[in-house]
């Protein structure tokens, strides 16, 4: 029987979006999963090209049914990871909403009991994030947003983790 893989989806977030792409380039197990605006998210950050050049399976969000999500049902992922999440994925996979790409794995995964670790951009009421051009950038969640986050560290099956040394260390716990 063939291994295991990794689903990794990424959404439309610069916060914590290079030090992820890292993280991919790093990996062979992983299958990509891009959102609409994470592909222009990339682009406007110079990292696009680097996930092509990676070798990896790339999937992008191009039909509304998401038919690839179905892929957890074969159990072909032992784990789903989305990070970086925007404050819309989560708000969306908190309240059952499953319509685009990362919205239907997220709930698919969670419909056939495969782990999920997702790396939210609002964790805190400050946060120091970098623009495309790698500039400083004070971001300041909604109190909505936070709401948010933490219900979604209360959902059965998932990890929410704050950083890329507990990404990294979350990830270790299920490889």
């Amino acid at each position: 029987m063939e291994e295991k893989r990794i689903a990794w989806a990424i959404t439309g977030a610069g916060h914590a979006l290079e030090e992820c792409v890292a993280m991919i380039a790093e990996r062979k197990e992983i299958d990509l999963f891009l959102s609409r605006a994470a592909e222009e998210v990339l682009k406007m950050y110079g990292l696009y090209s680097r996930l092509q050049d990676s070798g990896l399976p790339v999937y992008r969000d191009e039909a509304d049914s998401a038919p690839v999500a179905a892929r957890f049902y074969g159990r072909r992922y032992k784990l789903l990871v989305i990070a970086p999440a925007t404050s819309n994925s989560v708000a969306k996979f908190v309240h059952g909403i499953s319509d685009t790409l990362v919205t239907n794995l997220f709930a698919q995964a969670g419909k056939s009991r495969v782990p999920i670790i997702v790396y939210p951009t609002d964790l805190a009421p400050e946060t120091l994030s970098f623009g495309p051009r790698r500039e400083p950038l004070k971001v300041y969640p909604r109190p909505v947003d936070l709401e948010n986050t933490g219900k979604l560290r209360k959902l059965a099956g998932t990890d929410v983790v704050g950083s890329r040394k507990e990404l990294e260390k979350c990830l270790a716990t299920y490889l």
